[in-house]
């Protein structure tokens, strides 16, 4: 990864050494959901002394209507404008999303290919899994309940956007620079297994550069799971690890 260079954002320089040493985190959760969908990692690293932020996206958090209003560019402008934020007070920022947030962290990585310090991709769906076919993964009567209450409130055209900034991600793989952890549930009801694997595959990236995590019993809610501490452990020891090497070729 190459060392992070000044941009046409301002930033405040003179920090002091252990503010530097400081990882800075965004955190992107998904479609049709909130921040409550990657709550739990980002208190595991405020507690580890990370800087994190989150933020809503675009549509979410509100009524039916307010996603009609709204596209799939408005969602990785939110995320692009919630990242300008932090980068005119750092350096460089580690980006990590969870299913459709992982799509569109993706994507801001490749804007910004000199300030993000690491990629962590949470239940990416490079490849979902239809309608049908999730029906047909969902055992439990509250996990129908929940489908099909999402399949109600969200606007078919809020869904076709889904759908487009997944096929348009495909594109973009190929261009991913920074050091990304891809992390695959294997229990997964909205995301096909082998998305991880493709996935990883596609990363132009040296081994010690990318790696897959696959978490067997966890589902797609990867950092809700019965005991996420090994994804939470992995993934700050990710990011420990490239922001040490990351200061090292600064200086």
């Amino acid at each position: 990864m190459q060392g992070c260079l000044n941009s046409i954002l301002p930033v405040y320089h003179g920090w002091e050494k252990e503010d530097q040493m400081k990882s800075i985190c965004l955190l992107i959760h998904g479609f049709t959901g909130g921040t409550h969908e990657i709550e739990p990692l980002r208190a595991y690293l405020a507690a580890r002394h990370c800087i994190t932020r989150t933020f809503t996206l675009a549509g979410h958090g509100g009524t039916r209507q307010d996603m009609l209003n709204v596209s799939r560019q408005d969602w990785i402008d939110g995320a692009e404008k919630e990242l300008q934020q932090l980068l005119r007070q750092h350096e460089c920022v580690h980006l990590i999303g969870f299913s459709t947030g992982a799509l569109i962290a993706a994507h801001l990585s490749v804007r910004y290919p000199e300030r993000i310090r690491t990629l962590t991709m949470l239940s990416a769906p490079v490849f979902p899994l239809n309608p049908r076919q999730i029906m047909r993964t969902l055992i439990q009567p509250q996990m129908i309940r929940g489908y099909w209450h999402n399949l109600w409130h969200v606007p078919p055209q809020a869904t076709r956007e889904f759908y487009k900034i997944v096929r348009e991600s495909h594109a973009i793989y190929t261009k991913l620079a920074a050091p990304a952890l891809i992390v695959q549930a294997g229990s997964d009801h909205l995301v096909k297994p082998h998305s991880g694997a493709y996935l990883y595959h596609q990363l132009p990236l040296e081994d010690t550069c990318k790696k897959l995590l696959t978490l067997p019993d966890s589902g797609h809610l990867v950092c809700h799971g019965s005991d996420p501490s090994e994804l939470f452990t992995q993934v700050y020891q990710w990011i420990r690890q490239h922001e040490q090497s990351g200061q090292s070729m600064e200086n």
